[in-house]
């Protein structure tokens, strides 16, 4: 039973690692957060980790380069996927997060 606090700790490092990459910017992103409250700016960072974490966790996703950011509750996924089929799933997936109000996504499928 070693293997589920090791999962927890490797997708806790995935999570602040996901949280680190900011440097993917599109066409398509967030909203500035200028206008909302540091409360709203809490539970917006709580919701994306939360959405992170699920991605991560997803075996049918290939999520290593789907960004996500959220404001006031709607998430916004950018990035790319291998497939219309991961495109989906991560929406999916993201939608059933509890606290997501929305979803754009704005994912681009690889060519292959």
């Amino acid at each position: 039973m070693k293997t589920i606090p090791f999962l927890k700790a490797a997708s806790s490092i995935a999570c602040v690692a996901f949280a680190l990459n900011a440097t993917a910017q599109t066409t398509a992103s967030a909203p500035p957060a200028t206008s909302e409250s540091i409360g709203q700016h809490i539970d917006d960072g709580t919701v994306t980790t939360k959405v992170k974490a699920e991605l991560l966790g997803a075996k049918n996703v290939k999520s290593t380069h789907i960004h996500v950011k959220t404001r006031k509750g709607i998430v916004w996924l950018s990035g790319t996927v291998p497939s219309a089929e991961d495109k989906t799933t991560a929406q999916d997936v993201a939608q059933n997060v509890s606290g997501v109000k929305g979803v754009k996504n704005h994912l681009k499928i690889a060519a292959e």
